[in-house]
């Protein structure tokens, strides 16, 4: 009630004022000021119902032009409806308060009265309980007890009271501070463009790195093995009249280099993308990815149909990312990979029985895979506290 009466005063003294001295060109500023005044008290109030009642009132108001020039800003609140909405509820929380104090002030005042009754008639004596055309005297504080049970009875009652006060302020506050249905999709539309913009750079930066990867692995790995080879063989050539045993030992070297090469370059192939995840699914490359892990990997796969390429290449480079690191970091004696469908969601989950203490550090592998989940709307979450066990779940929004 009390801040109530303040914003009363405040919007009856400076729009009255203001309003007067829009004769001379003071009152125009004063206008303005009144404007951001009492869509700053707005803000106030908002928080104050969140802080309050537990519940968040989304801000309404159109977004502001950029710049720095206050005009055009000014023009834009003066055409948001929000601004007046506020203005209306402002000059409503004053009588509002005051109907919540009365009505609150009462109720607890008739409560703590029947419940303290016993003390107060050991205190004066005796006490008289009003009940309208029926008076009782209580000389005692054993007479007055039965006006402490009336007074748990009023105790219930205040308690629905005040909560159905908050719930109508809220309603009230909602109503007037909060967006309409227009309002409400269009904040949910411009939540939705950034956090898409978010997951498609953080998609551009995940095919960045692997192509980095991928060129540091072409050029460390198979470029050089395949340069020594293109040598190897050149000295053969060289001696191939005059060393015949000097150049077969080349060749032989050559011939292992070529196929440590194309080793290589499988490896490659398959972390670019398996050719088995295109001809077979998602059960047997993970089952070969799990053939392939240093520790044994009980794997299930539950889907009824194959969701699309996009999503079953997201879900089986998760798997291979998390089982490289169980291998290298997790010390863990056994694993399991779960793939399931739930509604419409492919759910991944890659659960050790590690040391745990994972961290998803901002360049690290499951940063990384998180980045994958998000270039489809997806999300990462890692459960892996310090002695274990590790859960890797990863949510892919799918549509059959």
């Amino acid at each position: 009630m009390a801040l109530g009466l303040g914003w009363f005063i405040f919007l009856v003294v400076g729009l009255t004022l203001s309003t007067a001295l829009t004769i001379i060109w003071v009152g125009i500023p004063m206008l303005a000021l009144m404007v951001v005044g009492w869509r700053f008290a707005a803000i106030v109030e908002r928080t104050l119902a969140r802080l309050a009642f537990g519940v968040p009132i989304p801000t309404p108001y159109r977004r502001l032009p950029e710049g720095l020039n206050p005009l055009k800003k000014l023009k834009v609140m003066a055409q948001d409806p929000a601004t007046w909405k506020d203005l209306v509820y402002l000059f409503l929380r004053f009588p509002l308060g005051i109907f919540e104090f009365v009505v609150a002030v009462a109720v607890w005042s008739f409560t703590v009265t029947f419940l303290a009754l016993p003390l107060i008639a050991m205190e004066s004596g005796g006490v008289e309980i009003g009940l309208g055309f029926v008076s009782i005297w209580a000389g005692n504080a054993f007479a007055a007890l039965p006006g402490t049970a009336f007074g748990l009875v009023l105790l219930v009652m205040a308690m629905y009271v005040t909560r159905a006060l908050a719930v109508g302020h809220m309603l009230v506050a909602r109503l007037l501070l909060g967006p309409n249905r227009s309002q409400e999709e269009n904040v949910q539309l411009r939540e939705r463009t950034a956090h898409l913009r978010a997951s498609r750079a953080r998609g551009v930066d995940a095919a960045e790195f692997e192509r980095r990867r991928i060129e540091r692995d072409l050029h460390d790995g198979a470029q050089q093995r395949l340069l020594a080879v293109a040598m190897d063989i050149g000295r053969a050539r060289a001696k191939l009249d005059d060393d015949p045993e000097g150049a077969r030992a080349l060749i032989e070297q050559a011939h292992t280099g070529t196929k440590e090469a194309i080793t290589e370059l499988r490896d490659l192939a398959r972390g670019i993308y398996p050719a088995i995840l295109t001809d077979r699914g998602l059960d047997p490359a993970l089952s070969g990815l799990a053939g392939r892990a240093p520790v044994p990997v009980e794997v299930e796969v539950d889907l009824p149909e194959r969701p699309p390429a996009a999503v079953e290449s997201i879900a089986y480079f998760i798997v291979a990312e998390a089982l490289a690191n169980i291998a290298k970091y997790a010390r863990a004696t056994r694993a399991t990979v779960r793939v399931a469908r739930e509604d419409s969601w492919v759910v991944v989950e890659v659960a050790d029985n590690g040391v745990g203490g994972a961290v998803a550090r901002p360049e690290g592998g499951l940063a990384g895979l998180a980045d994958r989940a998000a270039t489809i709307d997806g999300m990462l979450i890692v459960d892996s506290p310090p002695g274990g066990p590790t859960v890797l779940r990863a949510d892919l929004p799918c549509t059959w």
